[in-house]
């Protein structure tokens, strides 16, 4: 029987936090969450359109300001965030294949919003997780992954840039990220990583620029994609079924895995290399200035 959003189990009580919820996929995950019950800090970049999204999402939202392409602003956010309960963090929103441009502090603009912000994040947060029950990390990964490559000679692409591998890049790490986490907390924080097969969003149109990338998105949003509330699907069955092993990878049971219902999936094989995964956090450390204590 395929998985939906009306099986989620009861959150009552629980708090969760989502990146990029005044929109498309996170949209649809705070809605769903707080449908359940939970409390749900919706994470907007913008929160002028946060605040209009909370009229989907109910009176169990607030919006709070959060620009992951900052450090600065993550860290106000944590700050807070400081006396709230956090059991659970839907580390979703990104940028996908725009032109080569720098974030506020100098990072590639795909690496620094869509692994670095959410690394700092996690980090910065993670005090508050651990003091939850059972806390729940699930981070939005794409199928993208798999042609990406995690180029330390060149991270930021300053010599080359391709916005599609830099993009497969971000991707990459965001799995390298979600399973050495689950390995440093393991016992006492789950860590997962979901992704949404084909889903038809406005990510398709606010990152690539050229013409022939954006008819690209519009035919295939039309001939090949789900809607945001099945692409939301697999992110919400890592956050909220119970036997979901911390480690995991959901995505669409579907051909190619690009529709479907959520089921458990297998990553390309660089996701799960420790070594790759331990030098990626060793360099996020150093980039950001985030350390994690997991006690």
């Amino acid at each position: 029987m395929s998985w939906t959003a009306d099986e989620i189990p009861d959150q009552a009580g629980k708090t969760a936090v989502v990146t990029g919820a005044n929109s498309g996929l996170g949209l649809a995950i705070a809605r769903e969450l707080a449908r359940a019950g939970a409390g749900v800090v919706m994470a907007c970049r913008t929160v002028a359109k946060g605040e209009q999204a909370t009229a989907q999402v109910g009176p169990g939202a607030r919006v709070e300001q959060l620009d992951l392409a900052s450090l600065q602003s993550v860290r106000e956010f944590a700050e807070r965030l400081a006396d709230d309960r956090i059991d659970l963090l839907i580390n979703n929103a990104g940028v996908m294949a725009p032109p080569r441009r720098l974030t506020a502090d100098g990072f590639e603009s795909q690496l620094g919003t869509n692994h670095l912000g959410h690394y700092a994040l996690t980090g910065l947060l993670l005090a508050k997780l651990l003091a939850a029950p059972a806390p729940r990390v699930v981070t939005m990964s794409s199928g993208a992954h798999r042609v990406g490559r995690i180029n330390f000679d060149d991270l930021h692409g300053e010599r080359r840039y391709n916005n599609w591998l830099a993009y497969g890049q971000s991707k990459l790490a965001n799995l390298l990220f979600a399973f050495e986490l689950q390995r440093r907390a393991e016992g006492k924080l789950e860590s997962l990583a979901a992704h949404p097969g084909y889903a038809a969003t406005n990510l398709q149109f606010a990152g690539p620029a050229r013409w022939y990338e954006r008819l690209g998105g519009q035919i295939g949003n039309v001939v090949i994609a789900q809607n945001a509330d099945m692409g939301a699907l697999p992110a919400l069955y890592a956050a909220t079924v119970a036997d979901v092993p911390g480690g995991s990878y959901v995505g669409p049971d579907g051909f190619m895995e690009l529709r479907g219902h959520p089921h458990l999936v297998t990553a390309a094989g660089k996701a799960y290399d420790p070594q790759l995964a331990k030098r990626l956090w060793e360099v996020s450390e150093e980039l950001t200035g985030v350390q994690y204590a997991v006690e």
